[in-house]
């Protein structure tokens, strides 16, 4: 497991307010150290202080998206989970990346009908319902999966 802390200004109003910062967690895939990015996101809010009910909708988003990384990434075999945490000024950018199977995103493309998603179809649909903006797709290289969700955050 690490945990790496980087300053990002990739914006002239970032630049000013010094609220560029990107924050990296690696984490074995296993359901019990899902909790450490949930802990990581509410130390990251006491840098930009959010209300307590979009605090716990951004922990549930990211609950779902790590676990998502989890169930399906190594059926098989034991991997990585690496959630980043981008934040400025206007906007959250939360980016949960593994190196396992993949997910099929054609998928997850059918979460728009509620009444017939299934369970693993879920927790997509809540991510995209918090979030401001949403991709799915594979990772780094064309392996494994990675998820993006970004969340405004107003002034």
């Amino acid at each position: 497991m690490s945990i790496v802390d980087e300053h990002t200004a990739q914006t002239p109003r970032d630049r000013a307010s010094g609220d560029g910062r990107t924050v990296r967690l690696r984490i074995p895939a296993k359901p019990e150290y899902i909790t450490l990015g949930r802990l990581a996101l509410t130390g990251l809010a006491r840098m930009r202080p959010l209300p307590d009910e979009l605090l716990a909708d951004l922990k549930l988003a990211l609950t779902e998206a790590a676990s998502n990384s989890v169930r399906h990434a190594y059926p098989d075999a034991e991997g990585w989970v690496e959630i980043s945490y981008e934040l400025h000024g206007d906007r959250l950018v939360i980016v949960v990346t593994d190196e396992g199977e993949g997910f099929d995103a054609a998928e997850s493309e059918e979460v728009d009908d509620l009444e017939n998603l299934t369970e693993g179809g879920l927790g997509i649909a809540i991510i995209r319902s918090i979030a401001d903006e949403f991709e799915l797709g594979k990772g780094p290289g064309g392996k494994g999966s990675q998820l993006r969700f970004v969340k405004i955050l107003s002034a």
